[in-house]
Order: C-alpha cells, then structure tokens, then sequence
C-alpha cells in the first residue's frame, strides 16, 4: 500500500520497472514525494535513479506500473508536455540554459516558446522575472548575458525558469556538484525557502553530508531495486554509504610522516598579482598534499602556474632540484607534470570521441606505427591495461566516453594522465560529480599512486576528502597559504571552523 499519510503527494508511485535491451533499469521500484518535502533520491551511478526521473518527466514509459500518482491525479501515462503543464521540472547537472542570451531571457524562455511571432515584452518579462528572483530571496542583473555568471548564479536562473513555469515538484540533478561550500550553503537555503512555500523538491546528490542536511526522507536505490525509505534524522554518512553501495565505506586518516623524501617540487615567494601572492610549497616523493580554501582563495590559478598555463610574476619553481618555469602545459607534460581539471566534461574529455581516443590522446606520439600512422592494436593495448589497474569498467574501447558513468569518466581522465608516466600529479576537484562508492575507488587509486613514488597535488572543496587522503594540508585563503595542518592532530570539523569561518 502507498503511503497515506497526511501530508498531500506531489507524486506517488509503487511496483514501477522499466526494461532496456533485457538490462532492469527499474525492478518494481516505489517512489513517493510529499507537497513542501525536501526528499533525497539517493544511489550510484547506474542505480536508476534517471530512468526514474524521466519516467515522471513523461520521457520514458514504464514497462509496468502498479500505480502512477501526480497531485492525486491518477495517470495510465504522461507526455514531457503533460508532465510540465501538471507543475514537474527537472534542473539537470548541464542545466540545459543559453549562454548567449540574457538572465531575464533565460527564465523567461519556456513561456515564450510556441507564440506567434510577436515583438517581445521586454519590461514585461523583466518584471515577472524579478519577481520569481524575489521568491528566491536573490536579486541578480536581468540584462547580464548568462556565460559571464557564475555557476552558482546560473544554478538560480534554472531554478527561477522552473519557477516561472509555476513548478510544484522540481527535481535537482547533482545541483552542487560544481558549487564551493559557501554557494552550496547559499544554494541550500534557497531549497529551504522553496520548501516553505510549499514546492516539492526531489535531490539528487552524491555529497552525502548535504543530502543528510536537507534533506527529511531519503530513497536508496540500488541495481534498479527499491533498498528502502529512511529518515535523515539519525542516519549517518558511513550507514547511508552503505546502504547504497551494500558494503560498508569508512573513512580514516591515512596520513604518513613524508619529511624525509626527496623533493619532487618546490616553489618559493611565488606570486602572480590579483591571483595569489608568496607562495611556499613543497610537494615530496610518494606524498599527497591537500589544498582546500574557499572560492577565489588562488587554488586552481596556483595549478594553471605550476602546469605552464600561467606565468608568475615573481619567486621561482623548481622540479627535481632543476629550475622550473614552463612556457606552455606541452612543456609542464615533457618535464613530467600532469594535470585533471576540475571541469572533467569540457576541459578532461573529449565527449564524442571513444574511450580509447580520450585515454591515448596525451600519448599519441608514442603509438605510430613505421608508417607514422596512429597504431589501432597499441591504443587499444593501452586502454586495456589501464581498465585493467584502475579497475574501469567499460563496454568496448571504442564506444562513446559518454556511455561511463562520471567515475569511470575520472578514471579515464586518470589514465590519460598517468599514461605520460608523470613524476606530479594534480588533482584539481576529482570527485566532483562522482557517486560514493566511485569515490571511495578513485581514493585508493591515488594512495596506490601515492605508494609508488608519485607526488600528487590534491585539491578539493571538501575537508574530510583532504583530511582523510592527504598526507598534509595547506589551508589557502586571498591568494596565500593561511596555514598547514597534519591530519592526525586536526579533526574534520576544527578544519571546517578555520576555513569556513
């Protein structure tokens, strides 16, 4: 029986499966969302947890249903265009809005679409636009073209277009995936305030310390099966985890006394004016070192100077007790550098090519054949041992990138990597977008590089990540490093009091 309790449903649905190819995406699944609920649905990659979505969203049709449920309206099945007229949105991970045309534009845009060719009521769409930005409690510049905005800001122009559509049940896919803790805090508290006004929202998330804040039940898929529903209140990180990756994930501190190994990188006073400013960092042979700090700290514009995509104005680097100040990230790759982006899907891959191409292509040079043509055998060579030590898991070489899940993408982004057989590695972000049980991998790949002699650079938005996988961690804030901390004398939330203080 579905639940009938007293809170109005937004959606209700019970014994839901949805098959592709012989593959259950959905074996029986029950799903239900209260009017005014903040609810997680919660699982790996792969769990079903799209499929689910776009089942609601009218994208797909269930193979089967014992029950379909959306503001009490009983449903045989739905079209996209029912399902939005009946209040659902979905904010997906790319956000799906048009860099070229303005906020007012974009929020504006559905309600548009279909009209006669008319001139356009600029104050008009204006106005109701700012009014939608003052429910979310936000005020942003109506005119400024999308692309020169923040994530963080584009993230409330999708929700405001969903608004603006009058939405009562608006799914958020991975909405802080590329959000600093002080945007997610932000972004959170416009989730809360969504809430009190009565709009259900489903929330998709892999930072399960976030889900647990806002979220009052969760949904644990797995494997396309319903595992349960479960309060947040008193669950923890490590039981969620769990739950859905059906063994047990749990953190510790893994940091190591490195001081005697040699140095593989050194930078001292360095600077570049409006970026950062006196910089000392030393990063030593098999050692992890965490950076954290908030947004505009200088962390990633430190990597781009290290990896030759920027030049410091002042101080000196050094690589293997040699002078070090590349011209170009080509040079930064023959010297031994390497690089992972925290923007895995525009600057770490290349979506339409295959998977093979996308590992190989740092190291084409080394695959020609007598002829100087690209060798086939040795590209698919190369992937294979790979997936085979990062533990990938793949279709075929040749399929799209785009059929992994976004942590067997960071692998492949890994191998490219590692396949220049780098001497330091940076990390920049690498979890981002990638589910629990992913991350717990991608974490013991770098350790097992760690342990091979790799230096690695690791920077990330989230304490515990750099707390419990780094060997030391440098606190950077307005562009220099604010202080250094050894994981074994610091816990996560003293971190978390100095950084986000």
């Amino acid at each position: 029986m579905l639940d009938d309790g007293a809170a109005r449903h937004a959606l209700r649905l019970k014994g839901v499966s949805k098959v592709f190819g012989g593959v259950k995406a959905l074996d029986g699944v029950d799903f239900d969302v209260r009017e005014g609920e903040v609810h997680c649905l919660a699982g790996e990659n792969g769990c079903g947890k799209s499929t689910l979505i776009k089942i609601v969203t009218g994208v797909y049709q269930p193979d089967g249903a014992e029950a379909f449920e959306l503001f009490g309206e009983r449903l045989e099945s739905i079209t996209p265009v029912q399902s939005r007229a009946r209040g659902v949105s979905v904010i997906w991970q790319d956000l799906a809005l048009f860099p070229n045309m303005s906020v007012a534009e974009n929020i504006a845009f559905d309600e548009m679409v279909g009209l006669r060719p008319r001139g356009v009521d600029y104050r008009g769409m204006k106005d109701r636009a700012r009014v939608v930005l003052a429910r979310l409690g936000v005020t942003l510049d109506l005119d400024a073209s999308l692309e020169t905005l923040p994530i963080a800001q584009c993230q409330v122009v999708a929700i405001a277009r969903a608004l603006m559509n009058e939405a009562r049940l608006i799914f958020m896919d991975e909405p802080t995936a590329s959000l600093t803790q002080s945007e997610t805090d932000r972004l959170l508290e416009i989730v809360r305030r969504l809430s009190a006004d009565g709009v259900a929202i489903v929330f998709v998330s892999h930072r399960l310390a976030e889900v647990l804040d806002i979220a009052s039940r969760v949904t644990v898929v797995r494997d396309g099966k319903l595992v349960g529903v479960y309060p947040t209140a008193g669950m923890t990180q490590a039981r969620l985890g769990e739950l859905m990756t059906g063994h047990l994930l749990e953190d510790h501190v893994t940091a190591r006394d490195m001081a005697t190994a040699p140095v593989v990188f050194q930078a001292q006073d360095l600077g570049l004016p409006g970026q950062f400013e006196g910089i000392d960092l030393t990063i030593r042979q098999g050692e992890v070192v965490g950076l954290i700090g908030l947004l505009g700290a200088g962390r990633t514009e430190l990597a781009h100077a290290m990896m030759g995509m920027s030049q410091p104005i002042s101080g000196q680097m050094r690589l293997h007790d040699q002078p070090y100040r590349p011209a170009s990230i080509r040079e930064a790759i023959s010297q031994g550098m390497a690089y992972v982006s925290e923007d895995r899907l525009h600057l770490g891959l290349l979506q339409k090519q295959s998977i093979a191409d996308n590992a190989a292509i740092s190291v084409l040079d080394r695959l020609l054949d007598r002829f100087g043509l690209i060798s086939n055998p040795q590209k698919i060579d190369l992937i294979r041992g790979w997936v085979t030590r990062l533990g990938i898991k793949i279709g075929q070489p040749d399929d799209a990138i785009s059929t992994l899940s976004g942590g067997n993408q960071q692998k492949v982004v890994l191998a490219k990597w590692l396949a220049t057989q780098p001497k330091l590695l940076i990390l920049d972000s690498p979890t981002v977008g990638v589910d629990v049980g992913a991350r717990a991998g991608i974490f013991r790949i770098v350790r097992d590089l760690a342990e091979q002699g790799l230096a690695i650079l690791l920077i990330s938005d989230e304490v515990s990540e750099v707390l419990y996988n780094a060997d030391r961690v440098l606190h950077m804030a307005q562009g220099r490093i604010a202080g250094e901390y050894d994981p074994r004398k610091v816990s996560v939330h003293a971190l978390e009091e100095v950084i986000y203080e």
